[in-house]
C-alpha cells in the first residue's frame, strides 16, 4: 500500500527545496499531499507542487473542495507522516503552543501522524532562546527534528540555519518507513488509527511471552586500536524486536554494537564481543519462550589480545586465532521442551544444505537463511530475500522486500506453522 505524506512548506527562501523533496517523494512511490502557508505561496506558486505531487494543494482552511470531508480533518487522518520543510520560526511557534490558525498549523493539531520537522532561518533566529525551547518542548513531545546544515545564508550571514538538503530528508522518510525508526511515534496517538486504515485489530500471539533476540556484529579485539568483525548492521534484528513487540512479546534485545536507534519499549543490552554476547545470552535464556538469533557472531577472535598499539614493523604478521562461543548451540542444549529456538544463516554458497545442516546441529526449531553474496540481500541492506526451513521439514520462500516488512513474514509463517503443529 502506498504510503501518504502530507509535506507542509512554510513561507522561506528555502521553500524552493520542498519542490526537489516532493519530486524525489514522488519518484519513490510515495503519494504526497502538499499544504502551504500563505507565505509559502511568495516564494513558490502552488501549481509547482500540483504538478509534481498530482494532488490538489491546500492553502486555505475554508477551502472545502468535497462536501463529504472536512478538508483539514480528512488530510490530517489519511497522513502516514507529516514533513514541514521548511519549517520557519513563526511555524514551530504556532505548534509549540498549540495555535491554530491556517490550514497546515490546523491540520498539525488534529493529525494522529509522526511529524518530522526541518527548521530553516536565519542563524539568529535559529539561536534566539525562544525557538530553541519551542524546539525543545516539540522534541520532549514526540516531534522529530533534522537540524538545519551550516553555510551561506540567503540573508548574507554565514552559520546554522540552512534547510537541510532534499536528498538527507528524503533518506529519512524512506528509512522511517522501512522500519529503522520504530522508536519513533506520533506526538498526538490514537491507537486505533492505524487499526482503523487497515481494517483490522492488532495481532497478540506473543502477549504473554518473552522473547529473547540477539542482532547486530560482535567485535573480536586485536588491541585497543583494532578489532575483527563483520558487515552486519542489526537492521534484521532489530526489525524482527518490532514485529514480535507489536505482537504483544516482552522483548530481551542483546544488541552488538550499531547506529541504530534503540526500539522504544524494548529492553536493549548492549554487548561488543561474542563471549559477552553469550553471557548475555546465558543470564537470560531460562525466562525465555522463544530465542530469535539473528546476530553476526564472530566465528574466530585472536587468541592474544595485545594490551598496546601493534606498531607497524614486519612486512607481515600472523595473528593466531582461536573459535568462539557458539550461543546458538549452547542455546540448542540447553533448551527447554516449550522454548522456541530460531537461528539465523547467513551464507554464500550451498544455502539450503548449510541451513539445514545448522538447523539438526544446533537443536533449533527454525532457521532463517540468506545468501548474503545476492544483490540487496543480506548485510548492510535495507532489503532482504530468504528461506525459512522448520525442524519437522516446513519451507518457504520469501521474496526479496523491505526488512521490517519480512519481519512480520518471518513472525506470521513460524506462527502460522507452531499453530499447525498443535
Amino acid at each position: 500500500m502506498r504510503k501518504h505524506i502530507l509535506l507542509g512548506v512554510s513561507g522561506g527562501i528555502a521553500a524552493y527545496k520542498a519542490i526537489t523533496l516532493t519530486s524525489l517523494l514522488v519518484k519513490a512511490g510515495y503519494q504526497v499531499w502538499v499544504v502551504m502557508t500563505e507565505a509559502a505561496t511568495k516564494f513558490v506558486t502552488p501549481l509547482t507542487f500540483q504538478t509534481i505531487s498530482r494532488n490538489p494543494v491546500y492553502t486555505d482552511t475554508f477551502d472545502e473542495r468535497d462536501p463529504a470531508v472536512v478538508s483539514h480533518i480528512d488530510l490530517a487522518d489519511k497522513a502516514d507522516l507529516v514533513v514541514i520543510a521548511p519549517a520557519t520560526a513563526n511555524v514551530i511557534g504556532k505548534v509549540a503552543n498549540g495555535i491554530a490558525d491556517d490550514m497546515l498549523s490546523t491540520i498539525l493539531l488534529a493529525t494522529t501522524a509522526p511529524v518530522l520537522i526541518a527548521p530553516a532561518m536565519n542563524v539568529h533566529m535559529y539561536s534566539h532562546p525562544v525557538v530553541q525551547e519551542n524546539m525543545s518542548k516539540l522534541r520532549s513531545l514526540g516531534y522529530q527534528f533534522i537540524d538545519p546544515a551550516e553555510g551561506p545564508l540567503a540573508c548574507g550571514y554565514t552559520g546554522r540555519g540552512r534547510l537541510e538538503e532534499p536528498e538527507r530528508i528524503f533518506a529519512w522518510i524512506d528509512q522511517f518507513f522501512q522500519g529503522l525508526y520504530p522508536h519513533v511515534k506520533s506526538p498526538n496517538p490514537d491507537p486505533e488509527m492505524e487499526l482503523r486504515k487497515e481494517g483490522k485489530r492488532p495481532k497478540q500471539e506473543l502477549a504473554g511471552k518473552r522473547v529473547l533476540i540477539t542482532a547486530g556484529p560482535t567485535q573480536e579485539a586485536i588491541d585497543p586500536v583494532r578489532y575483527i568483525t563483520n558487515r552486519s548492521s542489526g537492521k534484521m534484528g532489530y526489525a524482527i524486536a518490532h514485529a514480535v513487540k507489536q505482537r504483544g512479546a516482552e522483548v530481551i534485545l542483546i544488541s552488538g554494537k550499531t547506529s541504530i536507534p534503540a526500539p522504544e519499549g524494548i529492553e536493549v543490552q548492549f554487548v561488543t564481543s561474542a563471549q559477552e554476547m553469550a553471557e548475555a545470552v546465558q543470564a537470560n535464556l531460562s525466562k525465555a519462550d522463544w530465542m530469535i538469533g539473528t546476530a553476526a557472531v564472530a566465528d574466530y577472535r585472536p587468541k592474544i589480545r595485545h594490551q598496546q598499539k601493534m606498531k607497524k614493523s614486519e612486512e607481515t604478521i600472523v595473528i593466531e586465532l582461536e573459535k568462539t562461543e557458539d550461543i546458538l548451540q549452547i542455546a540448542g542444549k540447553q533448551k527447554r521442551a516449550d522454548q522456541v529456538l530460531i537461528g539465523f544463516a547467513a551464507e554464500t554458497e550451498n544455502l539450503l544444505e548449510h541451513a539445514k545442516a545448522k538447523l539438526v546441529k544446533k537443536n533449533l526449531d527454525y532457521i532463517v537463511a540468506n545468501d548474503v553474496s545476492e544483490e540487496g540481500s543480506g548485510f548492510d541492506s535495507d532489503t532482504n530475500r530468504v528461506t525459512i526451513l522448520g525442524k519437522n521439514g516446513s519451507r518457504i520462500d520469501l521474496p526479496k522486500m523491505e526488512k521490517s516488512r519480512l519481519a512480520e513474514q518471518i513472525i506470521d509463517y513460524i506462527l502460522q506453522d507452531l499453530e499447525v503443529q498443535r
